[in-house]
């Protein structure tokens, strides 16, 4: 008969390591489904959101980023972030309009070249605090949405490392500047092609340019996108590996992806930008983040 191998703990200390050590080693959780979710957010409104299936990058001044990456890029390191949804476009008029019954944007009826697609162009002129509010009544609803195997999740604006990830393109990422390629006109419109041939340069509207690798529109240009976290210009010096949110109360909130009104610098996958949180501008906009 074979003689049988019984581990014995008999010190508290090496149990907990030894759970540890098991709770590190296990996988993680993989997503039930890769597929796209369609969340009807009203009768008439469908908002898709892109599944993003956690991993590790190097965030901030990386090497494509070049001689334009900013002190507060600096210095790039290696983050960890879990499984989210975020979305396919930015939020956009018609969706804001529905779930507020306002629409604070600049660039609607007369004063947009796309006055009959007006629920097409991407909400702007709204605060990081507005964005709350919006997410809370989208909350509220919830439980009329159908979230598929996801129904306990909650949106929210995404984290900065969560942006920058998806931005970049995830697990599929090919290391462009830009969100989906290094020619920025492939993937954005920025002030060198947002110009109209009536009204100047403006907003237009989402998904009118090349996805990048996840599918994901816009996160170069269109409009700036307000981040969960608080800015600071120093963080990436003392930031945690894992998941990262700078909850660190300061004075302004962190925006990304530049926007029609910036030049191409501005709307690189690491370019950081900071607004006060009640700071509403005719190019800061917003995009949703569906997660645990």
């Amino acid at each position: 008969m074979k003689r049988q191998h019984i581990l014995l703990i008999t010190s508290p200390s090496l149990l907990i390591s030894l759970l540890l050590f098991l709770s590190l080693a296990r996988p993680q959780r993989q997503f039930q489904n890769m597929e796209r979710l369609e969340v009807h957010v009203t009768n008439r409104l469908i908002y898709p959101l892109i599944p993003v299936e956690g991993g590790t990058f190097m965030m901030g001044a990386t090497s494509e980023q070049g001689s334009e990456a900013d002190s507060d890029e600096k210095p790039a390191h290696r983050v960890s972030v879990g499984n989210f949804f975020i979305g396919e476009t930015e939020v956009t008029q018609g969706l804001w309009y529905d779930v507020m019954g306002t629409n604070p944007s600049d660039f609607q009826g007369s004063n947009s070249a796309f006055s009959s697609r007006w629920r097409e162009l991407p909400v702007e002129n709204v605060s990081w605090d507005d964005c709350q509010e919006f997410i809370n009544r989208l909350n509220n609803r919830r439980n009329e949405m159908d979230l598929g195997d996801y129904p306990h999740w909650k949106f929210r604006l995404p984290t900065e490392a969560e942006w920058e990830y998806a931005a970049r393109g995830g697990s599929k990422s090919r290391g462009y500047k830009y969100s989906g390629s290094n020619n920025i006109n492939d993937v954005a419109w920025y002030d060198g092609n947002s110009n109209m041939s009536q009204g100047g340069t403006q907003t237009h509207p989402v998904g009118t340019k090349q996805a990048n690798e996840l599918g994901i529109y816009d996160m170069s240009g269109n409009v700036y996108e307000w981040c969960q976290d608080w800015y600071s210009s120093s963080y990436y010096g003392n930031s945690p590996n894992s998941n990262p949110c700078n909850t660190q109360s300061a004075s302004y909130r962190v925006l990304r992806g530049g926007s029609w009104f910036n030049y191409a610098q501005n709307c690189r996958v690491a370019f950081r930008y900071d607004g006060f949180p009640d700071f509403r501008y005719f190019n800061y906009g917003l995009r949703l983040v569906l997660a645990p």
